[in-house]
């Protein structure tokens, strides 16, 4: 037997969440027997470099977060290729495609999403892209050629990275998006106006507030028309408008699920020996509410909670949400509360700048430091961190004053 009784952990999805899971019982001093289970061939990878570098620099880019040699020290066993059909929650084993039944006595769903769907599109069959796995980026290299007319629906952090790389590649780039602002769902206005602006700079055609009537082929060229008749036509189309939790295991192993794996404090299911981390996973939170977080950051740390819970170490402090994203040779990094009341500008926004930007927003709700954000000032990401950490005041003589060190501030 293994500390706490525990014999065999399996993990399900080879994604972020699971790899890290892996990393955090041994560094948790786990002893027992993981299994990594994967319907994709590959190892586990990376999946924020797929709408950026995998495009633009394939040959040069590594993604792979464990090879098989890391693996085999960790004493991994993984299985590839070989998804999992069902999970026999009283008999605590899961059932593969290939009919091999494998036992556990933790299991980790970290099975991720996938990309919701347009079906009017997809109904066109070629010339029409998703983006959410390794297969999907490398599909895209070919497509994203110079002259080629780009049509990417969606004006999230997907969407306008893929047209940061598009442009990159000199394609001609339209984005449709439905909403009023560009990644209105993680970005306040003020962020959202310079993303804008950085786009149409860069020779972006974004379509605000736009709905799309119908779409069809017409010979090598996919036709869209919107719903005030005009017509685009491109060479190819990239949707992006979100995912849908890859959860149906979890559906029909009867554990509590709304659009997602609803999960506790400690990541455990309505099972208390099922565990889900990452985009599959909807956790409650210190108010009481569930929420879903689609991070880098999220996966990572969720994993880490599974894997000390299972342990019985003592969960750290919570740390805000920290994502970031990179477009059009600008670095972004968001930190909590992207729906703060008001945002205020350390240094100048000046969308003209474009590369040599650098700024940074606090986000102030009742008087407190609740979000922050910077642009092509990643160093001072920490002391934002801290300061939201800290429920710090904010004060305008001294955070907005570009004179003074941020660093030093922080106390």
């Amino acid at each position: 037997m293994s500390q706490n009784g525990i014999e065999t952990v399996v993990i399900v999805g080879a994604g972020q969440a699971g790899a890290s899971a892996i990393l955090e019982l041994r560094a948790n001093k786990y002893e027992g027997k993981i299994i990594l289970v994967g319907d994709e061939t590959h190892l586990p990878y990376e999946r924020p470099p797929l709408s950026k570098d995998v495009i633009l620099n394939p040959a040069e880019t590594k993604i792979e977060i464990l090879s098989e040699q890391k693996l085999a020290d960790l004493g991994v066993e993984v299985i590839r290729g070989n998804g999992v059909v069902k999970i026999n929650s009283e008999a605590k084993t899961i059932d593969l495609q290939n009919g091999d039944c494998v036992a556990f006595d933790k299991l980790l769903l970290a099975t991720g999403g996938a990309a919701r769907r347009l079906p009017n599109f997809d109904a066109l069959g070629k010339h029409v892209y998703t983006l959410r796995n390794l297969e999907d980026s490398q599909a895209l290299v070919p497509v994203l050629q110079a002259g080629r007319r780009i049509v990417l629906i969606g004006g999230g952090v997907i969407g306008l990275e893929l047209a940061s790389s598009a442009r990159y590649k000199e394609c001609n780039v339209t984005v449709i998006e439905q909403g009023p602002m560009v990644m209105g769902r993680s970005s306040p206005r003020v962020l959202s106006e310079f993303l804008l602006a950085q786009q149409r700079l860069a020779g972006v055609d974004v379509r605000l507030e736009t709905k799309i009537a119908d779409c069809k082929l017409d010979g090598e060229e996919v036709v869209i028309t919107l719903e005030g008749g005009e017509e685009l036509r491109a060479d190819a189309v990239v949707y992006g408008i979100g995912i849908v939790p890859n959860a149906q295991l979890a559906i029909e192993a009867g554990l509590d699920v709304d659009f997602a794996i609803k999960v506790n404090e400690n990541c455990q299911t309505s099972n208390a020996d099922i565990y889900a981390a990452g985009d599959v996973a909807t956790q409650l939170r210190a108010d009481g509410e569930f929420r879903r977080v689609e991070t880098w950051e999220n996966a990572n740390l969720q994993a880490g909670v599974f894997a000390r819970h299972v342990m019985n170490v003592e969960h750290p402090v919570e740390n805000p949400a920290w994502f970031w994203t990179d477009q059009l040779n600008i670095n972004y990094q968001f930190v909590g509360d992207m729906a703060a009341a008001e945002w205020l500008v350390r240094g100048e926004i000046n969308p003209e700048l474009r590369q040599e930007s650098s700024f940074v927003l606090f986000g102030v709700t009742d008087g407190v430091i609740v979000g922050g954000i910077t642009v092509n000032a990643a160093k001072e990401m920490r002391h934002l961190k801290k300061l939201i950490s800290k429920q710090a005041a904010f004060e305008a003589d001294k955070y907005l004053d570009v004179s003074q060190d941020l660093r030093k501030l922080v106390k």
